[in-house]
């Protein structure tokens, strides 16, 4: 942008435009930012339930899965939204205009339901803040190269916003939600859980991965690799909230707690896949039927060159089992093989810093979770997180476990001095 004026990036989540009084209530924080001096760019998600009511009139039709047409009708959830939002800021004296994402100049790849965002042009969001308005785009979608629209799959919106934040060079991304923060742990399973002052955003990227439904995976790891500083705040309150940053620290690493965080999933399906042929290598092909479903495996094992049988273990997400099903059975089936899906497991997962390096905090782990009388069947480690499978209905009781045994209720001292963002500080 050709201006000297500070750019904000506010995003506001489906529960937090859920009501009109809420809407109203965004309208004011937003009112708030521009009078305080800054050029506001908003997104927006569906209100509340809007997307999966949509949903299910598509199922209602017989859509079978994501499409064209599909994509045309749940972009409707966020074009309300955006409307809305900039009739209820006008409503205040406020000038404000909504664009959606095509408007916007937001290019996708051609993958519908689960796009990429590859360029953002912007021009007519330069315009509207180069005219003292606000700009309310719509999130979670942008224009495929055929001119038509692609949505950005789970998180999709908060996606939208980082990458806005990034093009326009701005501040900082807020994103509104219905918790003061990123916790320690999952607050409406563990009252104990702490709100983390700030997060790094390599182990945000981690926890987000392994269950923290507070952001998304793609929206931290493109707001890591562009440099954008994102806040998360609760926009029913005042709460400082949590800054996803490199924090400005000239501590050493050692002298930090290495462990931030407790996730857990229970969107997650353990999957075995074996073959009577040993000689016969079937990774490459299953990691090609995962592929062409966008489906992502974690905790992989799989057995070696010279055993008599091909096994290889993996878990998914549940939500994405029945798209790779089919192909599973059919690839293992032309071989003599099997596929087997089980559902009654949660991945739980200790997130941080250094813990390849730290031997005893996987020995800690495991002693804890046994202790608890919770077995577990798989565990991977890398120097950010540890993830363990358990059962299902084990799985709160994992995390309640795991967090008293890391002490995740007690903060670190350095937090009791409230944290300034890196640009405030440097300014």
């Amino acid at each position: 942008m050709k201006t000297t004026v500070d750019v904000l990036v506010q995003k506001y989540g489906g529960t937090s435009l859920q009501t009109l009084d809420r809407v109203r209530h965004a309208a004011l924080r937003i009112a708030e930012a521009r009078r305080r001096g800054s050029a506001v760019t908003v997104v927006v998600s569906a209100r509340g339930s809007r997307t999966d009511d949509l949903l299910r009139l598509a199922a209602d039709v017989g859509a079978a899965g994501p499409s064209r047409e599909l994509d045309q009708l749940l972009a409707v959830g966020e074009s309300e939204s955006a409307a809305l939002m900039a009739l209820a800021l006008t409503g205040l004296g406020v000038p404000a205009v909504s664009l959606t994402g095509h408007q916007a100049e937001i290019h996708t790849t051609d993958r519908h339901g689960d796009a990429l965002i590859s360029r953002i042009g912007g021009a007519r969001v330069e315009a509207a803040l180069g005219r003292g308005e606000v700009a309310v785009v719509t999130g979670f979608q942008g224009i495929d190269r055929a001119g038509d629209v692609a949505t950005l799959g789970r998180g999709g919106s908060d996606t939208t916003a980082v990458a806005l934040a990034a093009r326009l060079r701005a501040s900082a991304c807020e994103i509104y939600t219905d918790v003061d923060g990123v916790f320690s742990a999952d607050p409406r399973i563990l009252p104990a859980a702490r709100c983390l002052p700030w997060v790094e955003p390599g182990v945000m990227a981690e926890m987000a991965f392994a269950g923290a439904r507070v952001l998304h995976t793609r929206c931290i790891e493109l707001a890591a690799m562009e440099g954008v500083e994102v806040r998360v705040r609760n926009a029913s309150s005042q709460a400082p909230g949590t800054i996803v940053v490199d924090r400005p620290d000239d501590r050493p690493l050692e002298t930090r707690r290495a462990v931030v965080a407790v996730t857990h999933d229970t969107d997650v399906v353990r999957v075995l896949v074996h073959c009577r042929d040993g000689r016969r290598d079937m990774a490459p092909d299953v990691f090609e039927v995962l592929a062409a479903q966008g489906a992502v495996a974690d905790l992989v094992a799989r057995s070696g060159p010279y055993e008599s049988e091909f096994r290889m273990g993996f878990t998914i997400r549940r939500s994405q089992a029945e798209a790779v099903r089919t192909a599973l059975h059919d690839l293992t089936a032309s071989f003599d093989g099997g596929v087997h899906f089980d559902e009654n497991v949660g991945k739980v997962s200790v997130v941080g810093m250094g813990l390849l390096s730290r031997p005893e905090h996987t020995a800690r782990l495991m002693a804890s979770l046994a202790a608890a009388g919770i077995s577990t069947s798989w565990i991977s480690t890398s120097q950010m997180r540890l993830s363990v499978i358990v059962s299902r209905d084990r799985t709160v009781d994992a995390v309640e476990a795991l967090h008293r045994a890391f002490r995740l209720d007690r903060p670190e001292p350095a937090d009791a001095t409230p944290l300034t963002s890196r640009r405030s500080a440097t300014a």
